[in-house]
């Protein structure tokens, strides 16, 4: 395991799924938001959890989720039902509370999907729900997880993850948000920024409507960051990837943003 500590180790994340959708073209990653730190963590829960073999994903134990979207959550129920007749530990899923009720009320209400807080009892359940309010923080073991503030069409959060000596931020799904752009200039050690850029420019009307960035809503929130982290982008549609990482890089500023792709390892 990669982590930060006496040993000078480094936590790793892990890019299981970038992108916007599934079915890519042409070649794109098709596998929706999932993020693996170190070995026993998840960030998002999408379709790339499903590239996992048997062995990594019965030790997952922590899923932080950004917002109840399914392209963000698919993957945490089977998750669940595949590991929690191993009756080794509890899956703890944080998020905000506003997240958590859709869970309960739309996916673990035994109609979509069993209710594994209830499973096999509630003293010792296969799924735990812990909310964590925009600003409060959660320590797993040395790393530190901070749910963030964002904007989109449902509440959610932005993660930045701390492993003592660097900081990682994953926006999740947002638009253009300065309670977000001021949350990461307070960042004093922000190495890394994973971001999302849903549609092209000419999907502006689309992206404000669905509280997603396009190209020139990204380059304005980038040109307020005070800080210099290595900028990546995420949660292309699929089809519009090209497009929008050609009008990305046209952008002209301090920060250079990079496509993040599936199987991509940082280090922090």
């Amino acid at each position: 395991m990669a982590r930060h500590g006496p040993g000078g180790k480094f936590m790793k994340l892990t890019v299981l799924g970038c992108s916007g959708g599934i079915g890519g073209i042409g070649g794109e990653d098709s596998r929706t938001s999932s993020f693996l730190v170190d070995d026993d963590v998840l960030v998002d829960c999408g379709t790339g959890v499903g590239d996992l073999d048997f062995d990594a994903l019965r030790r997952v134990s922590h899923v932080f989720v950004s917002h109840s979207h399914l392209d963000h959550i698919t993957a945490i129920p089977l998750l669940v039902d595949s590991i929690g007749e191993l009756g080794r530990h509890t899956v703890t899923v944080y998020a905000t509370p506003e997240t958590l009720h859709i869970l309960r009320a739309h996916v673990f209400n035994w109609l979509v999907w069993p209710d594994f807080t209830a499973i096999p009892d509630r003293r010792s359940p296969y799924l735990h729900l812990q909310a964590v309010k925009i600003g409060e923080s959660v320590r797993v073991d040395e790393r530190t997880f901070t749910a963030l503030p964002v904007r989109h069409t449902v509440p959610g959060a932005a993660w930045c993850i701390d492993s003592g000596a660097a900081q990682l931020v994953y926006s999740g799904d947002t638009t253009y948000c300065p309670e977000l752009i001021a949350a990461i200039n307070a960042l004093p050690a922000l190495r890394h920024l994973i971001v999302e850029t849903a549609f092209p420019e000419e999907m502006r009307a689309r992206a404000i409507a669905a509280r997603h960035l396009c190209p020139s809503m990204l380059e304005t929130m980038l040109n307020e960051l005070t800080g210099e982290p290595l900028v990546y982008i995420s949660h292309l549609k699929p089809g519009l990837g090209e497009r929008i990482m050609e009008q990305i890089g046209a952008i002209r500023g301090r920060l250079r943003p990079a496509r993040l792709t599936r199987g991509q390892v940082i280090a922090f």
